[in-house]
């Protein structure tokens, strides 16, 4: 058994000066206003675009894809956004995900053991597993000896033949996962919005927010808000 942390891996280059510069090209075409590009010109315009929600033209600034290592709950509260909220075209919203039908956990390439996430209301969890004479509170323990018997009846199931599809039946919402979701800046302000409200799910608020912080740096006039 393996305990590791959630995290984020941004797949696409993020420029947010090229993105910027896309959406105006884009915006101004509408208009044929390009002889007023210049120096600090899509800042402006995307300004005004996002204060009169005139969101169309935002989706034009291109997609991000975005790997997510976390456990199985966030990630389907993830995958429901597709068909995504504005259309259903695949610029909205993409996934592809570790699958468990065809992932043996049993076998060398995964360690031959279950990989879990820990959960972000057990700050240190991991650390404390790694020492033998640690100790844990009674949620904690309660949590581990879960983990750890769901391992076991899932390789007693590989065992005794059952495939993956079928003893992926013991595995539990812990169970880590590699998510790769792929949306237009529109959706991602969405779900951005959506997934670290404080109504939220606390895992899925520990992975969004720190990438939440990392768009706001670089696109401070799209995402600056939520």
């Amino acid at each position: 058994m393996k305990l590791i942390r959630q995290s984020f891996e941004i797949l696409s280059p993020l420029d947010g000066d090229v993105i910027m510069r896309e959406i105006e090209r884009s915006a101004r075409l509408c208009y044929k206003s390009e002889d007023k590009i210049g120096p600090g010109s899509a800042d402006k315009l995307v300004t005004s675009l996002t204060e009169r929600g005139h969101y169309p033209m935002i989706e034009l600034g291109g997609v991000i894809k975005i790997r997510f290592i976390t456990n199985r709950g966030v990630s389907h509260e993830l995958v429901r956004h597709r068909p995504c909220h504005m259309c259903g075209s695949w610029e909205c919203g993409s996934f592809a995900m570790e699958s468990t039908r065809y992932c043996n956990y049993s076998k060398g390439k995964h360690g031959s053991q279950i990989t879990f996430i820990e959960p972000c209301w057990f700050p240190g969890l991991i650390q404390r597993w790694k020492i033998p004479e640690a100790s844990f509170s009674e949620r904690e323990d309660n949590w581990l000896k879960g983990m750890i018997d769901c391992e076991k009846r899932y390789f007693v199931d590989i065992a005794l033949g059952a495939p993956p599809q079928e003893a992926r039946e013991q595995l539990p919402q812990s169970l880590k996962t590699e998510l790769d979701v792929m949306a237009n800046i529109r959706e991602w302000m969405h779900i951005l919005t959506q997934r670290t409200s404080k109504a939220a799910h606390p895992q899925m608020r520990d992975l969004m927010l720190p990438l939440l912080k990392v768009l706001k740096k670089e696109l401070p006039i799209l995402f600056g808000d939520i």
